[in-house]
């Protein structure tokens, strides 16, 4: 390899550390929430939340001790570096998502907008270590990573960092980043955000009325355009045109031409039925989506699976008994997929799929009839498919199955279904079906556990969404039992505390058929918005939230930024804002909202109040605009600009508030979409002038 080829990969490893990361949220390296542990660490002055155990903070000292410092300034910072792998930030720190770092990336600009680093002295950190500590020798230096760009002196293990680097300069563009308001980098202190004034909240949301019928789900087409999937919870999908807002336009939909129809193999029930679709990420290439629905063995034959009452979860089918007319697991959850191939010359314009199912995917007989989640959605930075599901049903989790990790109920799953495993693979995995394990997964190399699981401790997820603008953001809205609902942000090996707790509070089962998990034996995870049973009018006797999306439209701009959630009975809509932003700190409350009077299709208002009767709140949907859509009982309803209902919005005028279409907008989204992509090229480009440089 020449000095072409250096050059070249040195200018990619370093475009590599330097990618917009995509995300901010406190997250350890590991993706797994900060925690606070039992006791204070010993060596890193990291106390309350953190990222670090005792066993990971006596790592760190060791590891600090072996490098044999003499000089106690260099000493000082050093230790404050090694220590931030227990930062609540680390995951941002060390920018997992691009290359392996030793070390965080140490501040070394004065731009600042949201942390607290605001002083050039603070902000010029990089700057200070190497002044600090360019000719204290290390041994074993965490800066001696030929991945950096520096290269070791041969057989030496003690370094100076003159040694490795010939400035200032050099030093810093390897190790050295911004706090830009996008990324947040190391300033020698724990990282803390700005806390603002919460934002006022808005007037009201103003809704148009654009369909007539229900669904269940809603779904962007992959290709980018103003089309939409829905489905119904009886088995049917369709593809839809969705108009431009301020056309004046209903829905576009043909009822009597499905794009899929199932009704033949789903079972359609209260909670039964077709619960889920996703298309896959290259869909417009290999034509592959899936379906979640519900089956009934007794009626369809291949409907049949592994029961989720089983030996290893100490459940024995026959005990369960008959629940409202079923046998035990006569009801199964499934995940199949099915194609577009072979309908049209190119799967983006497909108008409808082949019928018959490519493959299974999953199954699994459920014990009881409710609490079966069911949603799926593709991680947009991972690919690999999440799977929704309950705790099976039964008062107060009688079985104890969403604390059991021998158990899939009351669990997020996550799949592989890119790499189907051979036949003896799928039976060791316990014959839920057709798919591979992530090597990431965080039971992976857990034998007493299930290796699908990557969340855990929920009682009935209903409605799931990944922030487009922060992919790290997972938000979900999890089912109460007597008093709370609640919205939960989903991370790695996360525990929610089902049945231990509801919500904050703590609960006692009235029925502990499958052992108790007490409140002090696990670390839960609380949520980060929800309400109380008592805090909404309820038309059924009970509470059951659904779970929305992160507005990201600036149709409305004083609603960007906010989480929307709702009640399915009561038919009330939350707002969640979050201050200090990138913090997982929310606050919520109950948003106003009304029909345009202009709507395309009359809004049905109910006879006593002057809001729209939208009946039940089934599920939440978002298009290629980022426009939010309320899936409900009565129709489908379209968030709109807030004057058309008279509500005041200061940045409404300020704004562009109109898109003639999905591809003329370009919302804060796709601007750093935008932007991750154009370092992509140049990565690829580098990448590209490196292997023809081996033909030359």
């Amino acid at each position: 390899m020449g000095w072409g080829h250096f050059m070249i990969l040195f200018f990619l490893i370093n475009l590599l550390q330097f990618l917009h990361p995509c995300f901010a949220l406190p997250l350890c390296t590991d993706s797994r929430a900060p925690f606070t542990p039992n006791t204070h660490l010993q060596f890193c002055s990291y106390n309350g939340t953190t990222c670090c155990n005792s066993a990971d903070d006596l790592h760190i000292r060791r590891q600090f001790q072996s490098i044999n410092i003499s000089d106690s300034a260099c000493a000082s910072l050093l230790k404050s570096i090694l220590c931030a792998r227990c930062d609540q930030f680390s995951a941002e720190l060390y920018r997992v998502d691009s290359v392996p770092r030793e070390v965080p990336v140490l501040c070394n600009s004065t731009i600042t907008s949201n942390s607290t680093q605001s002083n050039q002295a603070t902000n010029n950190f990089c700057s200070q270590v190497w002044n600090t500590c360019q000719n204290i020798s290390m041994l074993n230096s965490p800066f001696a990573s030929s991945l950096q760009g520096g290269v070791v002196p041969p057989n030496s293990n003690s370094t100076r960092l003159t040694d490795l680097w010939q400035s200032q300069s050099d030093f810093c563009d390897t190790f050295g980043g911004a706090s830009d308001g996008e990324s947040t980098c190391y300033s020698g202190e724990p990282v803390t955000l700005n806390n603002t004034s919460p934002p006022s909240p808005p007037s009201g949301i103003c809704l148009e009325k654009i369909g007539n019928m229900s669904y269940l789900n809603m779904v962007a087409h992959p290709d980018g355009s103003n089309r939409a999937f829905f489905s119904n919870q009886q088995g049917k999908i369709w593809l839809a045109t969705i108009p431009n807002q301020g056309s004046g336009q209903p829905l576009l939909l043909d009822e009597s031409d499905a794009f899929l129809d199932l009704t033949d193999e789903v079972h359609f029930d209260t909670e039964f039925g077709m619960l889920g679709i996703a298309f896959h990420p290259r869909f417009t290439e290999n034509g592959r989506f899936f379906v979640s629905f519900s089956c009934d063995k007794a009626k369809w034959p291949n409907c049949a699976g592994r029961c989720a009452c089983n030996s290893d979860v100490n459940c024995d089918p026959s005990t369960l008994g008959p629940d409202n007319g079923a046998q035990p697991c006569q009801y199964q959850s499934v995940i199949a997929e099915y194609t577009v191939n072979g309908t049209s010359p190119q799967p983006s314009l497909a108008t409808g799929a082949n019928p018959s199912e490519v493959r299974r995917i999953f199954t699994m007989g459920l014990p009881f009839t409710s609490h079966h989640g069911g949603q799926i959605l593709f991680g947009p930075r991972d690919g690999y498919l999440y799977f929704m599901m309950g705790d099976g049903g039964g008062v107060g989790d009688p079985y104890n199955f969403a604390q059991n990790k021998k158990s899939l109920l009351g669990k997020i799953m996550r799949f592989d279904i890119d790499n189907i495993p051979s036949g003896n693979e799928v039976s060791q995995l316990g014959s839920w079906g057709n798919y591979s394990i992530p090597k990431d997964n965080p039971f992976i190399n857990d034998n007493e556990s299930q290796k699908e699981i990557w969340a855990l401790g929920l009682r009935n997820p209903w409605r799931c969404s990944f922030d487009s603008d922060r992919p790290s953001y997972f938000l979900c809205a999890d089912v109460g039992q007597d008093q709370y609902e609640e919205v939960d942000l989903i991370t790695k090996e996360g525990n929610y505390g089902w049945r231990a707790y509801e919500g904050h509070y703590s609960y006692t089962s009235p029925r502990s058929t499958g052992g108790n998990t007490s409140s002090g034996s696990i670390r839960p995870i609380f949520p980060v918005m929800g309400y109380n049973h008592s805090e909404v009018n309820l038309n059924e006797g009970s509470a059951s939230i659904t779970g929305g999306y992160m507005y990201r439209s600036m149709t409305d701009p004083c609603m960007h930024g906010r989480y929307l959630f709702a009640d399915l009975y009561a038919g009330a809509i939350w707002g969640g804002s979050e201050n200090p932003i990138d913090s997982g700190n929310f606050t919520s409350s109950k948003v106003a909202f009304n029909c345009a009077r202009d709507s395309p299709l009359n809004c049905t208002f109910s006879p006593e109040s002057s809001v729209p009767a939208l009946s039940y709140i089934f599920s939440f949907g978002e298009d290629n605009n980022k426009d939010v859509f309320l899936l409900t009982n009565s129709g489908v309803y379209r968030i709109v600009r807030p004057s058309r209902c008279n509500y005041s919005c200061a940045k409404e005028n300020a704004s562009s508030v109109v898109s003639p279409g999905p591809a003329s907008s370009l919302a804060p989204s796709k601007a750093s979409f935008l932007r991750c992509s154009y370092e992509i090229f140049l990565i690829l480009s580098a990448f590209l002038c490196l292997l023809l440089m081996n033909f030359v």
